[in-house]
């Protein structure tokens, strides 16, 4: 029986980046993987959506500009979109290969072995692979659990893949679809929502039971992402509720039940189920082989570490926050608390995300409704990105920067939401200071690149110390300076 210090199952994110930290350690390494190496992250997730944003996104941008001076727009080739897609995915797909076959032929050749084949644990040591129809058992000191997560489907609704679809069929479609009903106002369902109705090809409709999308958002950066997808031709069903949804003649027919008690149906050439992942977890062990407590989001853990103490978990697998970002951190930290110490603890509040709508949303620590529902005091900043000359200068300025700090003298970071063009490269300097503790001196004298979009957080911070370039007083609208506490929010007078 082969032995290894480490076996992971998995080579999505999580599992990939665990392999390559326990190399660091000089750990001999098993990388186990049933499908495709990259995982959903690559193959139908992050990666590949992203890829169908920037494209949307460009075309959208390309025919707003020949509209502007009267001139024809391009047809738009559904099949030519979709082998760039496939492109972006194999590209990061042969990287990620070639890295591992380059270190077979380096000095890591006798730490890193990976194969392909369906794992199942034995006991907590011994771990069955079936690979081309045979089976092997090998010995382990530790195991990470890393095999991601699928689409959660609904019992009531038909998906099929080709007419009623999750987000794993959209690669399987061969044209833009004439009309797009989405049940899910999350995230994800406001990503697809963008992306095809950003093409200009598609009537798309969104179907939200609460009164406005992205609940878990403020106000003022729902208000911008709704705004501009109504103005993209997206009908949103608000306050509704779906009854059914059925393949009838080769269309989508749904019905609809709104919070006044009235009814309607819908018809729609296809539907995308957006109502989350669950985490895949069956068959990895047969009853009684390891003692992994579950919950109903996946396998519970501590730091990483499961009820039996070899066996770790991470990214989609567990009830932890399901991106990419956080599940490589989380198989590096799982490594180093193996064969290591970690330097720092592993914490979740100053996780950068990036929201692919129009325009693009980053968000780091809380924002204002969190901050309410813990009941923190804090103050709030807001610049208008008409303020910002890198913003004028690309001739977009819809969008704004909001700072929020603790209403007291230290005035230490709670969190931040950029929305709008370059909102993702203006999120991490602050998502620094976070993980530090620290207050927002240090950014008020950073000497920012000119022009850029940085230079609004710049502004935000002086703000909040009394000596902005511009006055909250003289250009209201566009700046404000509050602060929140007892349920009211009151100016801050300099």
């Amino acid at each position: 029986m082969k032995k290894y210090d480490l076996v992971v199952i998995g080579a999505g994110p999580s599992g990939y980046a665990a392999a390559m930290r326990a190399v660091d350690f000089k750990k001999k390494v098993l990388l186990i993987e049933k499908k495709r190496v990259g995982g959903a992250g690559v193959t139908n997730g992050a990666l590949s959506s992203k890829t169908w944003w920037e494209i949307s996104r460009e075309t959208s941008t390309l025919n707003r500009h020949l509209k502007r001076f009267n001139l024809e727009t391009p047809e738009v080739n559904f099949q030519e979109i979709k082998a760039e897609v496939g492109r972006a995915v194999e590209e990061r797909k042969a990287l990620l290969y070639d890295h591992m076959e380059l270190l077979e032929q380096s000095n890591f050749a006798e730490l890193l072995e990976y194969r392909s084949g369906c794992a199942k644990l034995l006991s907590e040591h011994e771990i069955e692979i079936t690979s081309a129809g045979e089976k092997d058992i090998v010995y382990t000191d530790y195991i990470v659990l890393a095999t991601g997560s699928r689409p959660r489907k609904l019992p009531n609704i038909p998906i099929d893949e080709k007419i009623i679809l999750t987000s794993d069929g959209i690669e399987q479609m061969d044209d833009f679809p004439e009309s797009m009903v989405i049940l899910g106002a999350g995230v994800i369902g406001c990503e697809f929502a963008t992306i095809f109705s950003g093409f200009g090809k598609t009537k798309v409709n969104l179907i939200d039971k609460g009164d406005r999308i992205l609940p878990f958002e403020d106000d003022d950066v729902v208000s911008v992402i709704e705004r501009n997808m109504e103005n993209n031709g997206v009908h949103i069903h608000r306050n509704s509720r779906l009854i059914r949804m059925d393949i009838i003649d080769g269309q989508v027919e749904y019905e609809l039940e709104y919070n006044d008690g009235s009814k309607k149906i819908y018809h729609v050439e296809k539907a995308l189920v957006s109502v989350g992942r669950v985490p895949n977890y069956e068959n990895l062990w047969d009853e009684g082989a390891v003692d992994v407590a579950l919950t109903n989001r996946g396998i519970e853990d501590t730091d990483t570490q499961t009820s039996v103490p070899n066996i770790y978990a991470v990214g989609d697998i567990t009830a932890d926050i399901a991106l990419v970002n956080v599940g490589e951190l989380e198989g590096r930290y799982a490594v180093e608390k193996m064969f290591g110490e970690p330097k720092r603890k592993l914490v979740y509040e100053n996780i950068s995300t990036i929201m692919f709508l129009n325009p693009e949303v980053a968000g780091v620590g809380l924002n204002e409704i969190q901050a309410r529902e813990r009941k923190v005091a804090y103050k709030v900043v807001t610049l208008d990105y008409s303020c910002i000359p890198r913003a004028i200068a690309k001739r977009n300025t819809q969008g704004f920067i909001k700072l929020l700090v603790t209403d007291d003298a230290h005035m230490k970071i709670l969190g931040m939401r950029v929305v709008g063009n370059h909102a993702s490269s203006a999120i991490q300097a602050v998502a620094l200071l976070i993980s530090m503790d620290k207050g927002i001196e240090e950014l008020a004298e950073c000497v920012h690149p000119h022009p850029s979009i940085t230079e609004g957080i710049q502004e935000c911070v002086r703000m909040l110390l009394g000596k902005s370039m511009f006055k909250p007083d003289a250009l209201k609208g566009k700046l404000s300076c509050k602060s929140f506490c007892n349920g009211e929010y009151a100016d801050i007078l300099f």
